[in-house]
């Protein structure tokens, strides 16, 4: 899950805006931890589009 959309419980704002200590350290902490944090959903999607077709593309010269 991106940080966009989740709300801080500690001031009602969303995470992403920052706007307490608890929303900054939150939002330092998530992206820090995965590279993947911030891509869409759609994003990976496509991304996992393009690893299938490949892996297919793959198998089929080998073969």
């Amino acid at each position: 899950m991106t940080y966009d959309r989740l709300v801080c419980a500690n001031c009602a704002a969303p995470v992403s805006e920052g706007r307490c200590p608890v929303c900054r350290a939150n939002r330092e902490r998530l992206q820090q931890g995965n590279f993947l944090a911030g891509l869409n959903p759609m994003t990976l999607v496509v991304l996992l589009a393009v690893l299938i077709a490949a892996m297919a593309l793959l198998a089929h010269q080998t073969v």
